[in-house]
């Protein structure tokens, strides 16, 4: 028994979903996680259970709620007009878990 890894005996609907990830391949993805994380990296590979793996990636979180209290006291009445950057570290090559995936952007 044989498989066919370039899809041609596919129904069209996975040849198609085959090309559009392969088309995603070495691009910038931004992908969002369950506790508000987004990871910034290029798209190398997903599996089956819609994980995904980035190289180059680094992890961004929103400001802890402690910061976000310290920064409003500092600046008084403008509060309401309150900027905080996000917090950032490299990670390197990095498994994304499918599971905890909401939203996939690209650059």
């Amino acid at each position: 028994m044989s498989s066919d890894i370039e899809g041609t005996n596919d129904q069209p609907e996975k040849t198609a979903a085959k090309e559009y990830l392969a088309s995603l391949l070495n691009k910038q993805l931004f992908i969002h996680a369950t506790d508000e994380r987004i990871f910034a990296g290029e798209f190398k590979c997903t599996d089956n259970e819609c994980n995904i793996i980035l190289s180059h990636a680094y992890e961004y979180r929103h400001p802890t709620s402690k910061a976000v209290e310290t920064a409003a006291k500092t600046k008084g009445k403008d509060a309401a007009t309150l900027k905080l950057d996000m917090t950032s570290r490299f990670m390197g090559l990095i498994v994304v878990p499918g599971k905890h995936i909401t939203k996939i952007e690209t650059a």
